[in-house]
């Protein structure tokens, strides 16, 4: 007797309809993120990263980019970034423990150990990456991880790949992270903190976290994200600011910021640099980072040096930002860098005001969980030193006047 197939036709159709049964879970999860004003739909740029975004046809003042000190369309970027692509082409072509680690690649990691000032450096797809990798293959199950509440997503997804104990203290408090640390037993002990909190602004109180690191015989990571470039007489960083580089063995930050490039990366101790080489998955598994953008970097870091005026700039805006809207009664927090929230009890609230602000010309995101705990949710003001002052005089009277309304 013959085989019985179904023709192409009814197996298609079975198919899909299938697929679509095993897809209905994702949309009940998908109308529960719409019906709590959750959903957001990604929103197509046109041109390059400046003090103007154009979104959905609209050209707006963005308050939206973390594009800090204007590099990220900085011709002088672009031009090295063309260069590295010409030179060592459009993509590394292999991880770097097989064939791509290019001279770019090399460069990049000993400018940024000299800016810095530690032995060496390595170079992630991302800082998220980064994070991810160095937190889950320091510690494990036998360890103890101390990790601020406010820590970045990278963060939090390292500390539970690790399978270390993972202990959360309360944000900026040392002395619950010191009694979280002096009464759990552990292998090794590993303090995690951001130096600059993406979300609120607030800087970690970094001299005391690095006391009680060495009061406690912990290992200290700071990731400086959002300070890279940003901080310290020679912009390194928070770090540097507060005098205690020789006490943290770990740093992590990004080359997508204040750099204007992509990419994350480590530095700290030759030793430390060797056991990522040989325990870091995402770096050892995943392809080097794209020549261009290494080039990007490694100019940007030059242009730290001759361009401090940008950092000051930056700086002295944020300030009068944040003083302006503290005296109108807005709520930021504590904040106190060139990340500036505007508190809001809903996510409705935050959308509402939002959308306000887009009709008077200016784009600053909404921020609503998860980005954020449930509960809360806020405006987040990036500060760019592409702003003029009258540009953040008018953003800070739209914001006064629809907070406040």
């Amino acid at each position: 007797m013959a085989c019985q197939h179904e023709s192409p036709q009814r197996l298609v159709a079975s198919t899909n309809q299938h697929l679509l049964e095993s897809l209905h879970w994702l949309e009940e999860d998908l109308d529960t993120i719409r019906s709590d004003d959750l959903f957001r739909p990604v929103r197509v740029r046109l041109g390059r990263q400046s003090g103007t975004v154009t979104l959905n046809d609209l050209e707006l003042i963005n308050f939206g980019s973390n594009d800090y000190l204007g590099y990220a369309g900085d011709s002088r970027l672009i031009k090295a970034s063309s260069k590295g692509a010409c030179s060592e082409g459009a993509g590394a072509g292999a991880s770097p423990l097989v064939s791509g680690h290019s001279t770019l690649h090399e460069s990049l990691g000993k400018n940024l150990s000299s800016l810095l000032d530690t032995e060496e450096s390595l170079i992630f797809p991302s800082g998220y990456a980064a994070n991810t990798s160095i937190i889950s293959c320091l510690t494990g199950p036998h360890d103890l991880i101390v990790s601020d509440a406010h820590n970045h997503a990278s963060i939090i997804d390292g500390c539970r790949l690790s399978g270390a104990n993972v202990q959360i203290y309360p944000h900026r408090d040392i002395t619950a992270a010191a009694r979280l640390l002096k009464s759990i037993p552990a292998r090794r002990r590993l303090i995690v903190t951001d130096s600059l909190f993406s979300m609120d602004g607030t800087i970690a109180p970094l001299a005391d976290i690095a006391q009680l690191a060495h009061d406690t015989k912990s290992m200290l990571l700071v990731d400086e994200a959002h300070a890279t470039g940003l901080f310290g007489i020679h912009g390194s960083g928070l770090i540097e600011e507060a005098g205690i580089a020789s006490s943290v063995a770990v740093r992590i930050g990004t080359l997508s910021k204040a750099l204007g490039s992509s990419g994350g990366f480590v530095s700290g101790h030759r030793t430390l640099i060797d056991f990522l080489r040989h325990r870091a998955r995402s770096w050892m598994f995943s392809t080097a980072h794209p020549p261009a953008s290494s080039a990007a970097a490694i100019q940007a870091i030059t242009l730290l040096s001759e361009e401090p005026f940008r950092r000051k700039k930056l700086a002295e805006n944020a300030g009068v930002l944040r003083q302006k809207l503290l005296s109108h009664g807005v709520d930021i927090g504590d904040a106190e860098a060139h990340i500036v929230p505007v508190f809001v009890k809903t996510p409705q609230r935050a959308i509402q005001i939002a959308s306000s602000l887009v009709r008077d010309g200016f784009f600053v995101p909404a921020i609503r969980p998860p980005s954020v705990p449930k509960g809360s949710s806020l405006l987040r003001i990036s500060l760019s030193y592409l702003h003029t002052q009258d540009t953040i005089d008018s953003l800070s009277n739209s914001i006064i006047k629809y907070v406040c309304m």
